[in-house]
Formats: structure tokens, C-alpha cells, sequence
């Protein structure tokens, strides 16, 4: 799974990913955690808050995000909360590294931290599905949820899933409305090249 995330300058991602509207300065965090406000990118480099954790617009309680920060990208499309989210609301969560814990041999509980992140330093996008959730009484909550896929041979030796990161030519097809096939779709949803990642363990 991918639980925690880092963005170390919020003020890159404006830069880095385009963005088009002017939304508040976006502040560094290096602990990104489930239920937050996060930054989300969507069509036309438009930039949005949305609370990690995906409520379905059908669902009868909000606290059922708390149980969908991530969605796995096997058989994605069948999923009831994410079918529809797959193919007409996606979008990217910038990320400057994501982090994963990997088991001690030998020390029950004993778990060592990694940092993820891209050899170059660069930010990169998260792919991510979003969903809005209106209550009984008309108010509305805008929350995503991040897609994860097997791990590439960087990931491999400290867990058996990582978020899908798309390479910064595939972005825009990502966010591209009109791309609506789920083969198209799904074709994205693959393991970061080894050769961009580098795992170093963290305090």
C-alpha cells in the first residue's frame, strides 16, 4: 500500500506540474497522511484539496475513506467504488518520495523505514481517482484515493506494493478527459522504471 508521501517544497509543484488557476500557496509536508487535505492535479492543470481517502458518491457515510486510500489497479474496473472514478475522474498527487516500512529478520514488530523517491530529485505524479460525496444535508466533500500495482526490483525487496507513478510524458494522457477506454486506462497502471527510483532508508 502506499500510506505516507512527502511533498518537501509546495511551491514547486506549480512549476512542475503547470498549474493553470491560482489556488493558495501550497506548503511543504513532509509527512502526508491519510484523511489530510492534499493537493490533487486535475484536467486542464487545475489544481485542487481533496482528502485522501475515497468516499464513493453512492456511499452512506463518509468514514468509509478511511478504509480506501488506495486502490489496487487488478481489476480495477470492476470495482464498483472505482469503475466509474477510472474513467471519467483522475488525477495526479504530486509527491516529492512516498515512504514504506519494511520488516526486521529476526525482531518481532521491528520495522525499518525506506524513502522512495526519483534518483534526479524531481517531484513526480501520484495516479489517483477522485470522487464528491454530498451528505444528507447538501454539504459536499471532494476526496481521491491513490492506485497501487505490483513493485518494480527497487520496491521488491521491502514490500510487495507500490503506488503507480506516472512518467511525466504520460501525465497529460492521464488527465485526459477524453480518454475514456479502459484498456487505454489501465495500460498506465504498471510498476516506475528501476532505474529512475532509488529506496534510502529514513530516521
Amino acid at each position: 500500500m502506499c500510506g505516507r508521501y512527502e511533498i518537501v517544497d509546495g511551491k514547486r509543484i506549480f512549476v512542475r506540474f503547470g498549474v493553470a488557476n491560482a489556488i493558495p500557496e501550497m506548503l511543504a509536508n513532509l509527512d502526508v497522511r491519510p484523511t489530510q487535505q492534499v493537493p490533487a492535479l486535475l484536467t486542464d492543470h487545475q489544481l485542487q484539496l481533496m482528502k485522501w481517502g475515497l468516499v464513493p458518491s453512492w456511499a452512506k457515510d463518509v468514514s468509509i475513506g478511511n478504509k480506501m486510500i488506495n486502490a489496487r489497479a487488478e481489476g480495477i474496473e470492476q470495482k464498483p467504488s472505482f469503475k466509474r472514478p477510472l474513467r471519467t475522474q483522475r488525477c495526479l498527487l504530486p509527491a516529492s518520495a512516498f515512504f514504506e516500512w519494511q520488516g526486521v529478520t529476526g525482531a518481532k514488530g521491528a520495522k525499518t523505514k525506506y524513502r522512495i523517491g526519483r534518483k534526479d530529485g524531481d517531484m513526480f505524479g501520484l495516479a489517483g481517482l477522485y470522487d464528491v460525496w454530498k451528505s444528507p444535508s447538501g454539504y459536499e466533500v471532494t476526496t481521491c484515493t491513490i492506485i497501487t500495482c505490483a513493485p518494480n526490483a527497487v520496491m521488491a525487496p521491502i514490500h510487495n506494493r507500490m503506488p503507480v507513478i506516472l512518467l511525466p510524458e504520460d501525465e497529460d494522457a492521464w488527465l485526459d478527459p477524453d480518454m475514456t477506454e479502459v484498456e487505454a486506462i489501465t495500460s498506465y497502471l504498471r510498476p516506475y522504471p528501476d532505474e529512475l527510483l532509488e529506496a534510502v532508508q529514513a530516521a
